[in-house]
């Protein structure tokens, strides 16, 4: 990762709509929000955003993300900030049984 750039740490089941990438820099200029880094991720990859975002815009329930290790549900949700340099984890549930 360089300056200037947020890491965002893609779980397995997710990768598939990456080419198989397991983190994806994305290059910023100043602080943005967990919003910004997941349409730029998700930009052109329609399927990708249906997993992680419900019709409304919203995370799906069985969807965490974590900013340098902050659950963004105990933050701003999608309004949280992100600094440059920092790592944004997603975190996707599995259900089985």
């Amino acid at each position: 990762m360089t300056d200037g750039a947020v890491t965002v740490l893609i779980p397995t089941l997710l990768r598939r709509f990456l080419d198989g990438r397991s983190e994806v820099p994305v290059a910023v200029s100043g602080p943005t929000t967990v919003e910004h880094l997941l349409n730029t991720v998700g930009d052109g990859r329609p399927l990708l955003s249906q997993r992680i975002r419900d019709e409304t815009g919203s995370l799906r329930r069985y969807v965490n993300i974590y900013v340098d290790g902050e659950d963004v549900r105990g933050l701003d949700l999608l309004d949280t900030p992100v600094n440059p340099g920092a790592t944004v984890m997603i975190i996707q549930s599995v259900a089985g049984g």
